[in-house]
């Protein structure tokens, strides 16, 4: 069965021939349960996110902050695996027809086995996946897998990352391009660091593919700010904090629901 790479790509173009940025979603698998994790995640693209990216928990998460940390030691702590994961893509892309992706490590899929990770992701509706430790140069077993079930392959560059460098990155990937604002880990910040338009675009000079903003977006200005320039904005931290602060499982789906909302406002220009 093939993944849903082109769906991706046209959920993207589409939000392009709009004349605004697609938001993209972060939430974690497993948070503050399986099936509450599923939950929030359609809550996130019924509220007005065009593509979630379901984070599976990892014990040494060392590219994300204390928000998402602790999340995922709650997924872990909850026996969260793997086919928890796929479950959630699965469940979230039939009740929405819409793109998910899976954001991971490396070391869970080199030990779960790339081909039984690819096949499964594309069996259950996935989009591709979004692989932040991976090195370019260590991915081809990867992308051979991932291009043959129709799966996409986001790499993440980052403002210290030189021309030559994007262009080696962007030639491998495929979806779309994560674009870290900032040198650091995931959490929300006052304001979007100067330096992702630059980087945005010395990245476009390099590509075709869309570049989406990643790190510091939290709230619906810093949304509009970044649509301004990128395809796409992706927001985490703070759908995180919405569910951890949440007096119950029920209040923290209601509260991700609404922020999607206030973001996909943000995209369109309308705060």
């Amino acid at each position: 069965m093939s993944g849903n790479v082109r769906l991706l790509d046209d959920t993207l173009a589409a939000a392009k021939a709009e004349g605004r940025s697609a938001l993209i979603a972060y939430l974690p698998a497993g948070l503050p349960t399986v099936d509450g994790g599923i939950e929030a995640v359609k809550a996130a693209l019924e509220g007005g996110a065009d593509v979630v990216e379901v984070g599976l928990p990892h014990s040494d998460p060392v590219l994300d902050g204390p928000v998402i940390q602790t999340a995922d030691d709650i997924a872990l702590r909850g026996g969260v695996r793997i086919a928890d994961v796929m479950r959630t893509v699965r469940e979230a892309h039939e009740a929405t027809g819409k793109p998910i992706l899976v954001m991971t490590y490396w070391n869970p899929i080199d030990r779960y086995g790339v081909e039984r990770f690819t096949a499964e992701l594309a069996e259950a509706g996935g989009a591709g996946c979004i692989l932040p430790d991976l090195p370019v140069q260590e991915s081809a077993l990867w992308r051979e897998h991932a291009e043959k079930h129709g799966l996409a392959t986001v790499f993440v560059v980052a403002p210290s990352s030189k021309d030559a460098r994007l262009a080696e990155i962007t030639a491998a990937g495929s979806g779309f391009v994560y674009a870290a604002s900032l040198m650091g880990v995931t959490g929300t910040r006052e304001s979007v660091s100067s330096q992702a338009e630059d980087l945005v675009r010395r990245t476009r000079a390099t590509t075709d593919i869309p570049v989406c903003v990643g790190l510091g977006v939290s709230n619906p200005a810093q949304a509009a700010e970044v649509a301004r320039f990128a395809d796409g904005v992706i927001v985490g931290s703070a759908f995180v904090k919405r569910m951890l602060d949440a007096p119950d499982a029920a209040a923290g789906v209601e509260a991700v629901r609404a922020l999607a909302g206030e973001l996909a406002e943000g995209v369109r220009g309308r705060v």
